[in-house]
């Protein structure tokens, strides 16, 4: 784990009032997961946006390197329940830390993105780009010249860059940050109200299986 994000989790972890521990990775015992220990309830449960699907909303950073070993497991899951879930990605800005300023412009990236329908395309690249590259895609000009090597015309790029509409779901991320009570990354939020994480479910691979048992008791739950 490199220092920037071992800052960062130390980080997270005193703003939410809790040590940070190492993630242990394959660390899943194949039991029921249980709330608390796999999971928690979130004090304030949140309104989701879909009605006839369950909501799956992803935490992450693209500096993170376990939200980046999340990315490929996170769409094989998403592609599995395609059909039951519907899976938001919201990046992480956590206001006030040394990071911020990165994580506003790694935002500002992922939005762009999602407006101009890159996303899927795009997301593993970004990482990539990111962790194994060092490519620093903080600023207007390095991020375009990013896209643009990845196919994406210019203009385009820049005018959603630039847009209000991503401005203001910058501010909406930084703000759903704080109201779903985040402390480590990624977090995976199931229907506005049960919460996981690497720490919590045992690792960044036993994620997807914490998941599938939230979505499904919701689904009986509902149905």
């Amino acid at each position: 784990m490199n220092s920037k994000l071992l800052r960062s989790a130390a980080l997270l972890a005193l703003a939410a009032g809790i040590a940070a521990s190492p993630v242990q990775a394959g660390a899943a015992t194949h039991q029921t997961p249980a709330e608390g220990t796999q999971y928690v309830k979130l004090d304030q449960p949140q309104p989701v946006r879909e009605s006839t699907r369950t909501e799956a909303l992803e935490f992450f950073w693209y500096d993170c390197s376990h939200s980046q070993q999340l990315e490929q497991p996170l769409q094989g899951w998403e592609e599995k329940h395609r059909a039951d879930v519907a899976l938001r990605r919201v990046p992480a800005i956590w206001q006030g830390s040394p990071d911020e300023n990165t994580q506003r412009a790694h935002a500002r990236l992922f939005y762009t993105l999602d407006r101009l329908g890159l996303v899927e395309r795009l997301q593993s690249s970004a990482f990539r780009s990111i962790h194994t590259d060092r490519a620093d895609l903080t600023t207007e000009t390095a991020a375009t010249d990013w896209a643009v090597r990845h196919g994406v015309d210019a203009e385009s790029f820049r005018t959603a860059y630039r847009s209000a509409d991503v401005q203001h779901r910058i501010d909406q991320a930084a703000a759903e940050f704080v109201r779903y009570g985040v402390n480590e990354l990624p977090t995976v939020v199931i229907q506005g109200e049960y919460r996981t994480s690497p720490t919590k479910a045992g690792g960044v691979d036993a994620m997807p299986e914490v998941l599938d048992y939230l979505v499904q008791q919701e689904q009986l739950r509902t149905h």
